[in-house]
């Protein structure tokens, strides 16, 4: 009876009484044998435009720029690269052109390589042999991720000491600087013309 009485309308009025089983009733009707009108207290709703004001409107964020295309130029996809040192070039293209306060991100199997900058071309070094990913994104000003290439797989080959002996074997200048040649392997000594 409660619930029906707060959803009445404001200008309704509301009595009430005491019935014969000693019940205490709420009616709509003033006729009712020494029904009692009952005060309402008022309304704590607010006008949806108070005092005439504009609403509000939702305060409206720039719409992401959209880039037609972003990719990886070099290295080629699934490239091997051979680096004793391990470095490597990146470089990346997007159409259209990097818009003003936007910056390229390039991203080592999930991870930044540097700050990001306006520069397509990247150098990285030091990058471990084995299987890696490169992607790059393009951030806004904002640092939010405008656009992303997909993961791109390159395999890094880094030549050891080891490696590296057993492509130039022992010749005449290094050997006995180098303890893994064995006397077998010795070259001939030329012929010195003095000698002869």
């Amino acid at each position: 009876m409660v619930a029906c009485l707060i959803s009445l309308p404001a200008m309704a009025e509301v009595f009430t009484y005491i019935d014969a089983q000693g019940n205490r009733v709420f009616t709509d009707q003033p006729g009712t044998r020494n029904a009692k009108r009952v005060p309402l207290a008022t309304s704590n709703r607010m006008s949806a435009n108070p005092s005439g004001a504009a609403p509000m409107t939702a305060t409206k964020t720039k719409p992401l720029f959209h880039y037609d295309m972003l990719r990886v130029l070099v290295p080629d996809p699934d490239a091997t690269i051979r680096s004793t040192a391990g470095e490597l070039i990146v470089s990346v293209t997007s159409e259209p052109g990097l818009q003003q306060g936007h910056r390229y991100r390039l991203l080592l199997d999930g991870q930044p390589t540097a700050e990001p900058g306006p520069s397509p071309v990247f150098a990285l070094s030091n990058i471990d042999r084995g299987s890696h990913h490169l992607s790059v994104e393009i951030l806004d000003e904002q640092g939010r991720t405008v656009e992303r290439t997909a993961n791109q797989p390159f395999h890094m080959q880094r030549i050891s000491l080891a490696q590296k002996r057993q492509v130039k074997p022992c010749i005449l200048t290094d050997y006995g600087q180098r303890p893994e040649c064995p006397l077998k392997d010795k070259p001939e000594e030329e012929q010195s013309f003095f000698w002869r």
